[in-house]
């Protein structure tokens, strides 16, 4: 399978695009489980830091709308070759590797200071990574929706590990930094009787190496308005980083608990949500730009206010109350930022909505 797309940009006069090949070592389509296929792209396009893109999503016209400041961007051009292998039990393995050339845009700088105490600070153009990468997944008893180009997945009552694994390599194809990177994801829905049921996320990350921001861990921000479940909804891209980090997701539905105890409300089948998500990390002192020549700034405010910080004093928090099922496909949700709420720029409370067709 082959597939390509073009685009081209007025503002900044330049073209975007990506080719990929998909090559399945089955007789089988490069998506009927079990898979075993190679893959290649090469990419030249925008991205913002921090933005976890999910394609596979009926709402992502709603990414189009941003709020508060949305600035600061790259322009990345990236090679990618992997190999996935599925195994009738629902194990898997991946294994790969990636180029990455990645260069600021919008206000983001890439700064470093010329010398210790110097306020002097030095613009670097580009930085470049070489990576090979590893990632195991097993997901028993996993049930899914087979479809010509996608699967969709039918919660159960079993956990999913994902476990990935990154290791960047120094001087190969003008790679600028050697580091590894392991997190581990596990995923488990808990069925509550009459109270409904919650999908539970927890996962946990280290950095080894000293690597400049852009390499530490971008935690996955939302300043859109669709709800995204495994991103922070009033976080703003670019706000947080982490060399280590551990975090929890906890999204409820009551499925109905409340409101069928209510007869007008019984026959329009809503269902009720609540929502808690913690992150906790920090930056080792190895990582911090402060005092480290060869490490670049953290991004800021074109009025010299901070952008970017750690989470040593306290873990971010947010909570949200939600009604899904609205017209069978929609779902809308208050949230409500717990934390941080001093920092500039941010919001405390935002109305998200999220298009979704559950079978």
């Amino acid at each position: 399978m082959l597939e390509t797309y073009a685009a081209y940009g007025f503002k900044d006069e330049k073209w975007k695009y990506y080719l990929g090949g998909s090559y399945s070592l089955t007789d089988r389509s490069i998506w009927e489980f079990p898979v075993r296929a190679i893959n290649a792209s090469y990419q030249k396009d925008t991205n913002i830091p921090g933005q976890e893109l999910q394609f596979v999503q009926e709402d992502n016209f709603l990414l189009s709308f941003k709020r508060g400041e949305n600035d600061k961007w790259l322009y990345s051009e990236t090679y990618n070759i992997d190999y996935l292998h599925e195994f009738e039990n629902h194990f898997s393995y991946r294994v790969g590797f990636r180029n990455w050339k990645q260069s600021p845009a919008g206000s983001l700088e890439y700064l470093q200071v010329a010398e210790e105490g110097d306020v002097e600070a030095l613009q670097m153009g580009s930085l470049t990574t070489s990576e090979a990468s590893l990632e195991l997944r097993w997901a028993p008893n996993e049930q899914f929706f087979q479809g010509k180009l996608y699967r969709t997945p039918i919660a159960n009552r079993y956990p999913v590990f994902t476990l990935r694994a990154t290791a960047g390599i120094k001087d190969l194809f003008d790679s600028q930094y050697e580091y590894q990177k392991v997190a581990l994801n596990i995923y488990k829905r808990f069925y509550l009787s009459q109270l409904g049921y919650s999908d539970v996320v927890t996962e946990g990350g280290y950095t080894f190496g000293q690597v400049p921001f852009p390499l530490l861990t971008i935690h996955r921000a939302n300043q859109t308005y669709s709800y995204q479940l495994q991103a922070y909804n009033l976080m703003n891209f670019l706000e947080f980083v982490s060399d280590q980090y551990a975090s929890v997701h906890i999204d409820h539905s009551f499925n109905g608990f409340i409101f069928n105890k209510i007869p007008l409300l019984k026959k329009t089948k809503l269902r009720e949500f609540v929502t808690f998500k913690a992150l906790y990390g920090s930056v080792r002192n190895e990582n911090m730009p402060q005092g480290n020549t060869d490490l670049l700034q953290f991004p800021t405010f074109e009025d010299g206010r901070q952008a970017t910080y750690t989470l040593e004093k306290k873990p971010y928090m947010e909570a949200s109350v939600g009604i899904g099922n609205i017209f069978n496909f929609f779902r809308i949700d208050v949230v409500k930022r717990l934390s941080y709420l001093d920092n500039p720029n941010v919001s405390e409370l935002g109305i998200r909505g999220r298009f979704k067709f559950d079978f």
